[in-house]
């Protein structure tokens, strides 16, 4: 089916955020889901609606991102470790912020992967459109290790700025883009900084999403209503956030380690009594890093030492908790 012609009418600018402080469409739902590779989760996924908090009733899920974001960035202009620098027009790029996003696709994300296969992970990986496009042999291989291929928008842009004809097009443009690299159409939806607009969460709904991940306001998935229907919220986090708290300036990896096992220790202990996840982001370029990757791996033994946690892509969780007559259903919508 031929979509509309590319319109981006917003600022391709990425705001700096550091140091600024069902009916779940059922057909559409099995659809995607029919169509989407599966990992080796999935069969869990038909627990009995009676059982625990989760499937085979573990204490606790972790969910992990992993977001594919360098090649898709602006050439010039984008936030970096780098200090702000105002380049004439007759500069067309910054070289070497572009050579820190190169290290994503070149080194982080198949590092990363290595990794993932190691424990035995599979994790959600948030795709900006020209990302996976300037890089299709990396995006078809996340995909075929098992994991989510999920939209980021086809570039970064400010989508909360647009009309609402420019940000559905926008996410019609993100979601081709993504489906005809990975053969996988996307379900769940992250905004560039997680600023969505009024208009975002009906145009997913509209488009065949079933869930989105734009909200931080609790650590389980839940149900709100966009124009009277379901749609599944599967909270991220910018606690446990690589690029809020690494990027080589401010926290160390050990320090973020640190602050991850308090994040586990907490919410597994709340797991024995009420239904917890974990959110936990890493991006191609800053948890890809030889360092990162060590800290990773020590998390991912530890969680994993402890009886009943389990790893879940986004579209999983989303899946399961949709179909949870206990799964919380929020009054309000953000």
């Amino acid at each position: 089916m031929k979509l509309f012609t590319d319109t981006d009418a917003a600022d391709p600018g990425r705001r700096n955020f550091l140091g600024q402080a069902g009916t779940l469409a059922a057909a559409g739902l099995l659809a995607h889901t029919a169509s989407a590779q599966t990992s080796q989760a999935a069969p869990a996924l038909a627990a009995n609606n009676n059982g625990g908090f989760w499937p085979n009733n573990a204490r606790l899920v972790i969910s992990i991102s992993m977001q594919f974001e360098a090649g898709g960035q602006p050439l010039k202009g984008t936030d970096s470790p780098f200090p702000k620098v105002d380049f004439p027009a007759s500069v067309p790029a910054d070289l070497v912020a572009n050579t820190w996003f190169a290290y994503g696709y070149r080194e982080g994300i198949p590092r990363m992967l290595d990794l993932w296969d190691k424990h035995g992970v599979k994790v959600t990986s948030h795709m900006i459109g020209e990302a996976a496009r300037r890089n299709p042999e990396l995006a078809r291989d996340i995909v075929r290790r098992g994991h989510e291929a999920a939209a980021h928008g086809p570039r970064w842009s400010s989508q909360y700025a647009m009309s609402r004809a420019q940000e559905r097009q926008f996410l019609i443009d993100g979601t081709r883009m993504v489906e005809e690299v990975t053969g996988q159409r996307p379900t769940g939806y992250n905004a560039n900084w997680l600023r969505r607009g009024p208009n975002t969460l009906s145009l997913l709904q509209e488009l065949g999403y079933t869930y989105h991940i734009d909200d931080l306001s609790r650590d389980e998935p839940f149900i709100e209503q966009v124009n009277g229907k379901d749609f599944m919220v599967v909270p991220y986090t910018l606690r446990n956030n690589d690029i809020m708290l690494i990027e080589g300036r401010n926290y160390s990896p050990g320090q973020f380690l640190e602050q991850v096992k308090l994040e586990f220790d907490q919410l597994y202990e709340e797991g024995a009594t009420r239904r917890r996840m974990m959110s936990l982001s890493t991006h191609d370029r800053i948890s890809g890093s030889p360092q990162m990757v060590r800290m990773l791996d020590e998390f991912l033994r530890y969680a994993k030492s402890h009886p009943g946690v389990i790893f879940m892509r986004k579209d999983e969780i989303a899946r399961f908790a949709a179909g949870r007559a206990d799964t919380l259903r929020e009054t309000e919508t953000i």
